[in-house]
């Protein structure tokens, strides 16, 4: 679950950085205010009312600047990507360090240690060494 998870950032991080940096360039064709063509990174088509118009000769040069429009506007990408250095000191990043590495040493499992001994059987008395030198708890 944790390297499911670990690949999805991943993979969501480089494609946020991909979409930053790249420029996006959308372009649309108006005709009589309506949308005829869309397009990404590319020049839209003509509804082909220009080649109609042409037809016409001079009295529709009027309409020619008012039948249609093309739009285009452009998203710029992020150009400069650089690292910046950090503005703390070698003592600073020494105590972050050493404070974040001894704050996350308290939530990690303290493994319980094996009892080695607990399989063993304990040793056959011979002789019973406490009636043997009379020594009793009173």
């Amino acid at each position: 679950m944790k390297n499911l998870l670990h690949s999805f950032f991943s993979i969501t991080m480089a494609l946020l950085l991909l979409l930053s940096t790249v420029s996006w360039t959308v372009e649309k064709h108006l005709c009589m205010g309506r949308v005829m063509d869309v397009a990404l990174f590319t020049h839209a088509e003509d509804c082909g009312m220009k080649a109609g118009l042409s037809l016409l000769g001079d009295d529709a040069a009027e309409v020619k600047k008012t039948c249609c429009d093309d739009e285009a506007f452009t998203l710029q990408g992020q150009d400069d990507l650089s690292n910046h250095k950090s503005d703390l000191d070698y003592s600073q990043q020494l105590f972050l360090y050493s404070f974040t590495t001894a704050y996350l040493g308290l939530f990690v499992d303290s493994a319980e240690k094996e009892i080695l001994h607990n399989f063993y059987p304990p040793p056959i008395l011979i002789k019973d060494l406490n009636i043997l030198n009379q020594v009793f708890l009173i």
